[in-house]
């Protein structure tokens, strides 16, 4: 049976392994392990006083208390948008991992249905993720969307 719980401080590692290994399925050839472990120990100094202080939060699944998928979330400061034209902040989900062998089981589907009943209730209406190719069947089923959003390393 699955169970789901909050995040704590407790589970820091376990994000910053999921994180690791979301960009290693993420199939891109820019990810070497060498690029993967500097991100993680740069990601766990960036992480530790959020996740301590609340401002990261999110979900874990477990099975017989194994965790087997975690999400991330954030509120994010956000000027008003036509997609939110009274609210100045954003709902941010990042880090959804769920281990290979529980893939295509629903257990993403919960992940999201989670992270977008807990971002209402603390009253935000408008949420962003960034989808790898493989979350974007998932995340299309569910109703999201794609932008018109570009990047650019400086």
């Amino acid at each position: 049976m699955l169970i789901e719980r909050s995040l704590t401080p407790a589970d820091l590692d376990l994000i910053c392994r999921h994180r690791k290994e979301m960009f290693r399925a993420s199939g891109r050839p820019d990810r070497s392990e060498q690029t993967l472990n500097t991100m993680t120990t740069s990601f766990l100094a960036w992480l530790e006083p959020r996740l301590a202080g609340g401002s990261y939060f999110g979900f874990v699944i477990e099975e017989d208390f194994i965790p087997i998928a975690g999400i991330g979330l954030m509120i994010i400061d956000w000027p008003p948008h036509p997609s939110h034209p009274t609210q100045d902040k954003r709902g941010y989900i990042l880090n959804v991992f769920v281990e290979a062998t529980y893939r295509n089981r629903g257990v993403g589907t919960r992940l999201i249905a989670l992270a977008e009943t807990e971002l209402k209730k603390r009253g935000v209406s408008f949420a962003v993720l960034h989808a790898t190719a493989m979350g974007q069947r998932l995340y299309n089923a569910l109703g999201w969307k794609a932008t018109a959003e570009m990047a650019k390393s400086l």
